[in-house]
This record gives structure tokens, C-alpha cells and sequence, in this order.
């Protein structure tokens, strides 16, 4: 009975040492095989990257034989128009040949002496006037440049005066530290771009606050603290609406 028991209890334990030998075996296996499709489908996919490329470098090599063809042509187009000598050098030469004929015909003719000396009195006179023509183009040259030159420096004149309009007429400048807002930082800054009183400020356009804030790094603080508001009011002398609407002016909180 005993020895039937230990037969039994030694044949279950190896059932469980086996199942669970197969369980470790099986999942390593699943693991193998997952590893084995990825690597498949990365082998695809590298293929494919293969074949696209050497699709693009035979598409490149198409196109340097093209290019190599064309520079070829172009290169033996050029050496053929090089070789063959202008129209020009070639006709002169025939032109030119009668005239050793005419020349050897004029000493046979003694009365004909007289005609070369005059054609030559005449070929010396004639360009007399010919010469007082580049000499009157170049007067008329220098006096057109001179007139340029004169001309010329009127817009520079304009440009350096309009800076000189752009600043604010000369007079009385006010305490712009009476806005809430402005203390001394900001007021040197003002006074820098050349705001002096209140009636600029209350005359400021939307580019001119963009361009103020820009130089003084506000992001809205003129729109916030009301500059132009506050600069109608006292550029109009109307003190009373000024305290008014805003009472904080003037005081220790007013940057």
C-alpha cells in the first residue's frame, strides 16, 4: 500500500514538473515566434527601402547621362560656331583684293596725279569739323553733368530738413509725471522720443502707442493706465474732471 502511494505522489510530481516545464517552454516559443514575425516584417520592409532606392539611383543615373549628353552636344555646338570664322573676316579679304589693281593702275595715268592731291587737301580739311563736333558734344556733357551735380544735392537738402520738421516746435514742456503711469523712468524715456506735452499725447494714433510701447517695452499698459484720457483732460485745463475721474494722480501711487 505504501510503495503504491509513493508511485502515485512521484507520478503527479511529474506532471506538475512538466507542465510547468512546458508552460516556460511555450511562452519562450510564443516570444521566439513574435521576434521571428518582427524580424520578417523588418526584412519587408528593408526590401522595400531597397528597392525604392535603387529605383531613385537608377532614376539619377538616367539623369546624369542626360546631363552628360546635353553638356557634350553643347561643348561640340560651341567648338563647331568657334571653327568657322565671321562672315565678316571672310568677306573683307575679297573686298580688299581690287585695290592693288587700282593702285597699279594710277601710276599708268600722269593726269591723274593732280586729282589724289586734292582728294587729300579735302580728306585733311574734312575732319576739322568733324573734330569740333566731339569737342562741342563733350561742353555739352560737362555742362549737362554740372547742372546735374547742381540739382543733386536739393533732395539731400529736403531729406536732411525733414528730420529737422519731424521734432516738436521749441516751448513750454509739461510735467508729464502727472499722468498715473509716468514716473521719472518713464518720463526720460517720453522726453528721448521727443514727447514733451500733454496735447502729443492725446493726439496719439494707434501706430503711435505701438511704436512708444515698443521702445518702452509695454505690452497694453498705455491703453490700461488711460495716457490718453488723462493728457485730453489736461492739455484742455479741464483740472476739475482730471481729479475727478482720476483721484489717484499726483499722489504716491501714481506709477
Amino acid at each position: 500500500m505504501g510503495t503504491f502511494f509513493y508511485v502515485v505522489l512521484a507520478f503527479l510530481v511529474g506532471v506538475l514538473v512538466g507542465w510547468f516545464i512546458w508552460g516556460r517552454l511555450r511562452g519562450e516559443l510564443d516570444s521566439l515566434r513574435g521576434d521571428l514575425d518582427r524580424t520578417r516584417g523588418e526584412r519587408d520592409r528593408l526590401r522595400a527601402d531597397g528597392d525604392r532606392l535603387t529605383g531613385e539611383l537608377n532614376a539619377c543615373g538616367k539623369t546624369r547621362a542626360d546631363l552628360e549628353r546635353q553638356l557634350r552636344e553643347a561643348q561640340t555646338g560651341g567648338a563647331k560656331a568657334s571653327s568657322q570664322p565671321p562672315a565678316a573676316l571672310m568677306s573683307t579679304p575679297a573686298a580688299a583684293k581690287p585695290a592693288p589693281a587700282a593702285a597699279k593702275a594710277a601710276p599708268a595715268k600722269p593726269a591723274a596725279k593732280a586729282a589724289p592731291a586734292k582728294a587729300t587737301a579735302a580728306k585733311s580739311a574734312a575732319p576739322k569739323p568733324a573734330a569740333a563736333k566731339p569737342a562741342a558734344s563733350k561742353t555739352a556733357a560737362s555742362a549737362a553733368s554740372s547742372a546735374k551735380s547742381s540739382a543733386a544735392p536739393k533732395p539731400a537738402a529736403t531729406k536732411k530738413a525733414a528730420p529737422a520738421a519731424a521734432k516738436p516746435a521749441a516751448g513750454k514742456s509739461d510735467n508729464l509725471r502727472r499722468l498715473i503711469g509716468i514716473g521719472p523712468v518713464n518720463e526720460k524715456l517720453l522726453k528721448a522720443q521727443g514727447v514733451t506735452t500733454f496735447a502729443q499725447i492725446a493726439a496719439w494714433t494707434a501706430a503711435d502707442i505701438k511704436r512708444i510701447e515698443d521702445v518702452m517695452n509695454f505690452d497694453g499698459r498705455i491703453a490700461r493706465e488711460r495716457w490718453i484720457d488723462q493728457a485730453k483732460l489736461l492739455a484742455a485745463g479741464d483740472e476739475k474732471e482730471f481729479a475727478k475721474q482720476f483721484p489717484t494722480a499726483g499722489t504716491a501711487s501714481n506709477t
